[in-house]
């Protein structure tokens, strides 16, 4: 009687484990059904091949293939400047190396801001636009926004010093330039640089015309720059200052009063001479 109890009790584990295997079953198919079912309604999201790097990559360090890997990026969010062509970033088999300009993190895209040239290092001629050139400004901790520069911002330049009037020279203070980019502070040109160093020059970029008026005007006076708002687009209008404008000194005026003529005959009395006023006949 036992014996049977126990087959009984066995057989109906069994039949439950089975139907429990056979409900599992259903169930993980119905799910992959319905998986499909919304794979299918969702929209297809188009991407396109972008590199990315491997590793941080720090100022001056040299690009290599090993550095990136492609991923699939939405096209319709891919940044200016990617690269999406091995070869492109990569030109000859990486012959001449590119170097990095910027910092790039992890999993970043690699963008041609960022990086040189192949075959160029990250110096200053690798910062410079197109047509511009560059111009060292000597500057000390009071002319020079107290060493908060830091390449990529702008500044208006001011030049200080002597000009000739009438009277003599006068002292004054003349914004000559606006928005002027910074490719350089000292001997470094990177731009992820932080804290504040007192600097000695800094590198700005410029016409050839703005650099003869860069270079006169140190030659002539003190130049000052004025750290100019990330987001400001304003442009400074023409600005002169001199001494008398600062203290609200107002020149004399010289007004020269006509004397009315006085026409006069003399007449002998005696010994004494006497003067009388007559009326003018011219």
């Amino acid at each position: 009687m036992r014996m049977v109890f126990g087959l009984v009790l066995i057989l109906g584990l069994g039949l439950a484990g089975f139907a429990v295997y056979l409900a599992r079953d259903y169930m993980d198919g119905k799910q992959a059904a319905l998986d499909a079912a919304r794979a299918q309604q969702m929209p297809a999201v188009p991407t396109q091949q972008v590199f990315v790097m491997t590793r941080t990559a720090r100022y001056g360090e040299k690009l290599s293939p090993e550095d990136v890997r492609p991923v699939a990026w939405p096209v319709d969010a891919i940044p200016e400047g990617v690269f999406t062509d091995k070869d492109a970033l990569f030109p000859d088999n990486n012959r001449e190396a590119r170097a990095i300009l910027r910092t790039m993190e992890k999993n970043e895209a690699v963008m041609a801001s960022k990086v040189t040239e192949p075959g160029e290092d990250a110096g200053v001629s690798s910062r410079l636009s197109k047509g511009m050139r560059a111009f060292a400004v000597r500057v000390d901790v009071s002319s020079g926004v107290s060493g908060f520069l830091r390449p990529g911002d702008r500044v208006d330049v001011y030049w200080s010093g002597n000009l000739p009037k009438s009277n003599g020279r006068q002292e004054v203070t003349k914004l000559i330039e606006t928005g002027v980019r910074l490719i350089g502070i000292d001997q470094s040109v990177d731009e992820d640089r932080s804290g504040a160093t007192v600097a000695r020059t800094v590198t700005v970029e410029a016409t050839s015309l703005q650099v003869a008026a860069l270079a006169q005007a140190q030659s002539t006076g003190r130049l000052s720059l004025a750290l100019v708002g990330s987001q400001d687009e304003s442009v400074a209008q023409a600005i002169e200052v001199n001494q008398k404008d600062l203290l609200g000194i107002e020149d004399e005026q010289v007004i020269e009063v006509e004397k009315q003529q006085v026409c006069t005959i003399r007449t002998r009395k005696g010994a004494e001479v006497v003067e009388i006023p007559i009326p003018c006949t011219n």
